[in-house]
């Protein structure tokens, strides 16, 4: 195991690094033995923001309800002072399908930077918890999101987000989310969305596994920010009474997965981000080398030093980093959905 020398946490402030370790600790008491959540220890901790009144940073901030019975809703990030058409990025946060939330202080800054450095409208989706409810609940709240998105029949949307630009996009189980959600999307009827049409997909340490314990798992199984008893936890709360972790919902192209993606023609290009002390590593690569068989376009980018969620430290000295790539990224569709 990797002594306190070698951890990516000694490049953080020491300060950080305490309310880190303090945070992480607390949370994991949340997870009980029998399978429930103390919703209340982790609401506790779970430190949110609120919208703004005015504008800030350049941005126009709002909350729009989806369905108030699911406590389907998003938070919007709209660039305030640019009339010309803008991409959309529909977001989806980390948290192990079992906490967090769209609102969470980390999700709202980071939504916050993804907007303004693209010069995009940002969607940050809000879903249902595990294990009070199960798979596939979050990725029907992600398919409804996008297809409410796609009516534009509220208010508060802006009239230059241009949806025919879109790009799907999460974090952990959000990537996993958002994977799935591509897929069905990609599935579709040409007029199943009359706006929306999917150009790039971003997995940002997309929260995927399988039975088999893979080399990475075994050497980080307590690595920072995530061991791998919480993963196997997480797996068991979320996947449907029975099953296990070679379930197609978390082992994509294992062998359970039904999906022949080579057929699917509007799964969008793909890139995936990787951190080399993420104990779900092994499993991302597989997802990227997958989609690769598959004939899909995609792509990967590796950080040294990256744990599992360091983006949501933004102290961290890769946090800029992902920003820079994912910014190319979302140019580099943008410039082949425009021909150039």
């Amino acid at each position: 195991m990797f002594g306190r020398k070698n951890s990516p946490l000694r490049l953080l402030p020491w300060k950080t690094r305490i309310a880190f370790t303090v945070y992480s600790t607390i949370r994991g008491s949340a997870f009980r033995n029998d399978g429930t959540i103390n919703r209340r220890l982790l609401n506790f901790i779970n430190i949110t923001a609120k919208v703004p009144s005015e504008p800030i940073d350049g941005l126009k901030i709002s909350d729009i309800t989806v369905d108030p019975k699911r406590n389907l809703w998003f938070r919007l990030y709209t660039p305030a002072n640019i009339t010309t058409l803008l991409p959309v990025v529909v977001y989806f946060h980390g948290g192990g399908f079992a906490y967090m939330s769209a609102d969470s202080k980390p999700f709202d800054t980071l939504c916050r930077r993804l907007s303004r450095e693209n010069s995009a409208v940002v969607v940050s989706v809000n879903y249902r918890y595990s294990p009070e409810f199960k798979y596939p609940s979050q990725y029907e709240d992600g398919f409804d999101a996008l297809k409410f998105i796609d009516k534009k029949q509220f208010k508060g949307f802006p009239d230059n987000a241009d949806l025919s630009r879109c790009f799907i996009a999460g974090d952990s189980a959000g990537g996993n989310l958002s994977h799935h959600l591509a897929v069905r999307v990609a599935k579709t009827d040409d007029d199943e969305f009359k706006q929306v049409k999917v150009i790039g997909l971003i997995g940002i340490q997309p929260w995927f596994g399988g039975q088999e314990r893979t080399e990475s798992e075994i050497k980080l199984e307590n690595g920072p920010a995530l061991s791998l008893d919480r993963t196997d936890w997480l797996w068991k709360a979320f996947l449907p009474q029975g099953s296990n972790r070679d379930h197609f919902a978390s082992n994509v192209f294992g062998p359970n997965c039904s999906e022949d993606i080579s057929k699917l023609k509007k799964f969008p290009p793909t890139l995936v981000v990787v951190g080399k002390w993420d104990l779900l590593q092994d499993w991302q690569r597989r997802y990227y080398e997958g989609l690769k068989r598959f004939g899909k376009e995609a792509y990967i980018v590796e950080f040294p030093n990256a744990f599992h969620g360091f983006y949501s430290l933004t102290e961290f000295p890769e946090t800029p980093l992902l920003f820079k790539e994912v910014k190319k990224f979302v140019q580099n569709q943008l410039a082949k959905a425009s021909g150039k």
